[in-house]
């Protein structure tokens, strides 16, 4: 689910933020290593496969957006929004088969209290960056940088 967040985040930061996505990924590296602490060791074996996890998901997730654009023509059909609607749940299956399938994977080089503490590291992070926008939408503070470590 979190990792669903990332296309969202991305095209905000083509906005307001104005982070590229390699911004976005080296401060999302500096915060979770630091929140987890991750050795520079395991965050060296760890954010290569936590980043080829989310661009795989980020497919995923476009794909299942991509279905539901075409349910906005007026002409669709019932057996349309069927297919629809299945192609978006597989999507969705896909994706949390992905979850497990790395988590596998991370557990082959981390603890899995490390791995527990990547995961709240990494809602906080989304959590501030979504706060932080959402001020910045309502004329609050520009806080580009407050994302804090």
């Amino acid at each position: 689910m979190i990792c669903g967040i990332i296309p969202l985040l991305w095209a905000a930061d083509r906005g307001d933020q104005h982070l590229s996505r390699d911004e976005f990924r080296v401060k999302q590296e500096e915060y979770i290593t630091e929140k987890a602490d991750l050795s520079k060791e395991e965050a060296a074996k760890f954010f290569p496969l936590y980043f080829e996890l989310q661009d795989r998901k980020k497919q995923l997730n476009d794909e299942a957006w991509n279905l539901l654009r075409k349910g906005k023509n007026e002409n669709t059909t019932e057996a349309q929004y069927g297919e629809i609607m299945e192609g978006v749940y597989d999507a969705r299956i896909a994706s949390d088969r992905l979850d497990k399938t790395y988590f596998d994977k991370f557990k082959k080089i981390l603890s899995c209290k490390k791995i527990y503490l990547i995961q709240q590291a990494e809602m906080r992070f989304h959590r501030e960056l979504l706060k932080n926008m959402h001020q910045k939408g309502k004329g609050g503070p520009a806080k580009r940088q407050s994302i804090k470590k």
